[in-house]
C-alpha cells in the first residue's frame, strides 16, 4: 500500500491563505524587534554626561540625549498623568514646566507618585523652590497609552494640579496656553526637585517580539506540514 498525494482545492485556498499571512506576521514582529532594540539601545548610550543645550536646540536632539537646561518651574501650574503603575502600584507622574530664557516652555517629567486612594485628594507636589534652576535629564516623549489604558484630556478649566490621562502635545499646549517644545525631560534622580525616577527604556523587551516572530513561522510550517498531512490517501 501507498500514500499519494491528493490536494483538495479547499484545503489549497486556506493553506495559500494563510501560509504567506503568517510568514508576514513573524517578518512584523522581526521589525518590531528591531525597533525596539534599536530604542533601548538608544536609552543605554544615554548614560553619558549630560550636555549644555538651550530652547534653540532642543527639538533637534535624539530621544534619550542628555541634556542640561537653566529656567524657572511654574509652581502653580502642574498636571498628574493618571494611569501610570510601578511594579504594580498605581499612581501619577507629575508633569511641570519650565519656562527658559527665550519664553518657551521645557515639559519636565519630575517623577511617579502613588495614588492617594482618594480622586478627590491629589497627592501633594507643590514645588517651594523657586527662581532659576538648572536641571538635568533624558529628553523623551509624553508616555502613550497602551491596550488597556484609556485617554482622558486635560481639563481646560479647574483647579491645578489638573489629571489627564496620556495626553496629546497639542491639547497640553492649548490647556496651558504656552508655546511647549516637543521634548519631555525625564528628570534625572539626584537633579532638582522630584519624585520616584525609575527611568526604564520604552515598551516590551525586544526579546519578546523576536520569540512573536519564530511563533508565527512555526504557525507556517505547522500549516504546511498538515497540509500536506491532510492531503496524502492511502492507495492500493
Amino acid at each position: 500500500m501507498a500514500l499519494r498525494f491528493k490536494p483538495r482545492w479547499y484545503y489549497t485556498l486556506l493553506v495559500l491563505a494563510v501560509i504567506p499571512l503568517f510568514i508576514a506576521l513573524g517578518f512584523w514582529q522581526w521589525h518590531r524587534g528591531d525597533y525596539r532594540s534599536a530604542q533601548w539601545a538608544a536609552f543605554a548610550q544615554a548614560d553619558v554626561p549630560a550636555v549644555e543645550t538651550s530652547a534653540a536646540t532642543l527639538d533637534r536632539l535624539p530621544r534619550f540625549t542628555r541634556v542640561r537646561v537653566s529656567g524657572e518651574f511654574d509652581a502653580m501650574r502642574q498636571v498628574l498623568l493618571d494611569n501610570i503603575s510601578h511594579e504594580g502600584a498605581p499612581g501619577y507622574e507629575v508633569l511641570s514646566l519650565l519656562r527658559l530664557a527665550d519664553g518657551s516652555h521645557l515639559m519636565v517629567d519630575r517623577g511617579w507618585v502613588p495614588f492617594t486612594g482618594f480622586r478627590d485628594r491629589p497627592p501633594d507636589i507643590s514645588l517651594t523652590a523657586g527662581g532659576m534652576q538648572t536641571i538635568a535629564g533624558r529628553l523623551s516623549t509624553l508616555p502613550v497609552a497602551g491596550i488597556a489604558a484609556g485617554r482622558l484630556p486635560p481639563p481646560q478649566r479647574g483647579d491645578w494640579p489638573r489629571v489627564t490621562s496620556f495626553p496629546l502635545h497639542e491639547e497640553l499646549q492649548h490647556m496651558w496656553g504656552e508655546r511647549l517644545l516637543v521634548p519631555v525631560l525625564l528628570l534625572d534622580a539626584d537633579s532638582g526637585p522630584g519624585y520616584l525616577r525609575d527611568w526604564r527604556p520604552p515598551g516590551i523587551s525586544p526579546d519578546r517580539n523576536y520569540s512573536y516572530a519564530v511563533q508565527w513561522w512555526s504557525f507556517a510550517l505547522l500549516a504546511a506540514a498538515m497540509y500536506v498531512g491532510f492531503n496524502l490517501k492511502k492507495v492500493k
